[in-house]
């Protein structure tokens, strides 16, 4: 028996099995890829920080229909799922999406509108930016922000009378970096009809030899501001995105905006629900008699990214502008306790009310009297009624005494606050009073957890300051030489917790997001460097490498 003679070169028979090798291969991925479940993202080789109970680490996650569905190491995750998308970390690190607990995101967006007034370092300085402002937009009536007379030389209130001979006719005011106060020239205050015998309660106007000055502390503000033209949808929509696009780029995922009104609480639902607005917003309902009615009426509004179900209140003003309430006179303005802006008999009948709803109260407090007053009117009306978390907001001078009545009232702290102020809080409180203020640990020790923000625009909208604050206690410049009052410093586990899942908790949010965890949103960012063991120096610099929301890259 003969064999047939091919004749086949002995390349192409080595091509010819290389092709088969390669089929089979092949073949066997596809079997193999085949027994894998479909999804729509794996993150791989990562350097995860899950923040779960036991605040575990992982290095892969699985992401289907905007949820986390496991998480594990990556070969784990490689043997069981194939995505349409996979993000390979590179060994970055990732953190849940972070929460900023108290910051007015509207309002950051109206500042991209306005006078950049932040940093300026004198009134003069103040001056030239309203100018250029003016110079180069016309605008019929100017608004600015941020000035602190605590930055200048002279640490005093400025005057409206350089205004008034610049701009006898168009209407101009001038927020102070807190909010709790204006510079108005003449031309805004003929808005209101205010004279030297105006008076508001819970506010004031300032005079000053029989003349007005132009500053209007707290309630005051609204003698001008009532007549204000108001922001059209329009302003309102290209606000929302303007900050959006500022906190996506710094992590932010979810903000709680601590004081809005109806009309853009319902602006803000129509371009979520249109899928064009993707940041998610706590919203805190701003405190008047039509929206308390309205929404307890309503009942609570929840949506993937929209959550309607509490109303912010204010009891006091702030310590910058001395308008925050102090038991005892501040140090250095003898006789003057501060403002109650709201006063006490509203404060309770209306918590009283929201006690019977659903609702979570949460009430602006930075004085010690308005701590004491809030804290006492919460724990007379929540007795006996369980997991309500009402928020005092700032709660930034408590009296020693009074920290043991934080064991049922949910601390909402911005750690920027006490780097910013630390360098003449003390000249207004004094040395007794200081210790109580600014006072993050205990805060925590007494509740059990701290909700974490930025406040801003008041502070920068940077979360890595406030994360840097949290646990340094100290400037940009690393002043002061071992930070300040470090026994109320958070370690940078706390830090990482009241930024996310101690931040949903405060939200009642902490089953869908704040840890990478399994049936939560798939929210995380991508930090250029650990933040949990770079040099403490180096956490204001961290970059923001990837943002994602529900899965998605924004």
């Amino acid at each position: 028996m003969k064999f047939q003679n091919y004749n086949y070169p002995l390349s192409r028979l080595i091509k010819m099995s290389k092709n088969a090798f390669l089929l089979l291969a092949v073949f066997f991925f596809m079997s193999c890829e085949k027994g894998k479940q479909e999804v729509d993202l794996i993150v791989t080789n990562a350097n995860i920080y899950t923040v779960d109970d036991a605040f575990s680490k992982a290095e892969s996650f699985v992401v289907k229909d905007g949820k986390i569905i496991a998480v594990g190491t990556t070969s784990e995750m490689d043997k069981q799922y194939i995505a349409a998308d996979t993000i390979n970390a590179d060994g970055n690190t990732i953190v849940p999406g972070l929460i900023d607990a108290h910051c007015h995101f509207l309002g950051l967006g109206f500042n991209q509108q306005s006078v950049d007034l932040f940093g300026t370092k004198s009134f003069e300085g103040m001056m030239k930016r309203l100018l250029n402002f003016q110079n180069k937009n016309n605008n019929e009536y100017i608004l600015g922000r941020g000035w602190d007379q605590n930055d200048w030389e002279i640490k005093e209130f400025p005057n409206k009378n350089l205004l008034d001979k610049l701009y006898p006719n168009t209407p101009i005011a001038l927020t102070r970096i807190d909010g709790h106060a204006i510079l108005a020239n003449q031309a805004a205050l003929d808005l209101g009809n205010v004279t030297i015998d105006s008076k508001i309660e819970g506010g004031e106007v300032v005079v000053e030899n029989g003349k007005l000055t132009g500053i209007l502390i707290d309630n005051a503000e609204s003698l001008v501001m009532d007549h204000w033209p108001k922001p059209t949808k329009s302003d309102i929509t290209t606000a929302l995105f303007e900050a959006q696009k500022m906190c996506f780029d710094l992590g932010l995922t979810t903000v709680d905006d601590a004081g809005l009104n109806r009309e853009a609480i319902e602006v803000i639902d129509s371009l979520q629900k249109a899928g064009e607005l993707k940041m998610r917003i706590y919203a805190m309902v701003s405190h008047t008699k039509e929206n308390l009615d309205y929404y307890l009426d309503k009942g609570i509004t929840k949506t993937d990214y929209l959550n309607v179900r509490s109303f912010k209140f204010y009891a006091d003003g702030a310590l910058g502008s001395r308008g925050a309430m102090l038991r005892e006179p501040y140090s250095d303005k003898p006789g003057h306790l501060g403002l109650l802006v709201t006063d006490l008999e509203t404060m309770k009948k209306s918590a009283e009310r929201i006690a019977n709803s659903e609702f979570q109260m949460n009430t602006h407090a930075i004085g010690d009297s308005a701590n004491h007053a809030i804290l006492e009117t919460y724990n007379k009306v929540l007795a006996g009624k369980k997991d309500r978390r009402w928020r005092v907001e700032h709660a930034q001078i408590v009296s020693l005494e009074d920290f043991e009545l934080y064991k049922n009232v949910m601390p909402s702290i911005q750690p920027t606050h006490a780097t910013s102020d630390m360098y003449w809080a003390k000249d207004r409180i004094g040395e007794e009073r200081i210790k109580g203020a600014y006072a993050y640990k205990q805060l925590l020790e007494a509740y059990g957890k701290v909700a974490l923000g930025t406040d801003f625009p008041v502070e920068k909208v940077s979360p890595f300051l406030t994360f840097y604050a949290a646990v340094a206690r100290q400037d940009l410049e690393q002043y002061p030489e071992g930070g300040f009052q470090m026994e109320n410093a958070l370690s940078r586990e706390e830090a990482l917790r009241g930024m996310t899942i101690w931040a949903a908790y405060s939200n009642f949010e902490e089953h869908e997001k704040g840890s990478i965890e399994v049936g939560k949103f798939a929210d995380f960012i991508i930090l250029d460097k650990d933040i949990m063991s770079v040099n403490t120096s180096v956490i204001p610099h961290i970059k923001v490498l990837k943002t994602v929301v529900g899965g998605e890259a924004q």
